[in-house]
């Protein structure tokens, strides 16, 4: 990766980080509507026409499927991408950049659920 490249990676972070849960959601949302059939996969959307954009579900998905198998594709298609340039110490960097990454989802997910909580915990009052 250029010092350039790195440096618009940066700097596309540093707009989407304010946005994670609702980025996270769209990025589940395009692969539905890249791959319809991949709905199927969740049961929790099998019977409906269109893509819940606020279902509980779906978000707290979003998180699990980041962990576990956004990362492992990810590790996977920088490693093809490098070929011969990629090592421990590189999946190193990646793997953590991701771990990051992820944390920074998984706190703001935290955050909007508490936030939600609360609201409707007032509203109960």
């Amino acid at each position: 990766m250029s010092e350039k490249q790195e440096a618009l990676v940066k700097e596309s972070w540093e707009v989407m980080k304010h946005n994670i849960p609702d980025l996270s959601l769209r990025f589940f949302t395009l692969i539905l509507e890249i791959a319809p059939a991949a709905k199927n996969m969740f049961s929790f959307l099998k019977d409906r026409d269109e893509i819940p954009q606020n279902n509980p579900k779906l978000k707290a998905h979003a998180v699990k499927v980041f962990k576990m198998v956004v990362k492992e594709a990810l590790l996977r298609t920088v490693k093809e991408a490098t070929g011969e340039k990629w090592s421990e110490e590189m999946n190193g960097a990646w793997a953590e950049a991701y771990d990051q990454l992820a944390t920074a989802i998984k706190n703001e997910m935290h955050a909007e659920a508490a936030a939600a909580a609360a609201a409707v915990a007032v509203n109960s009052s």
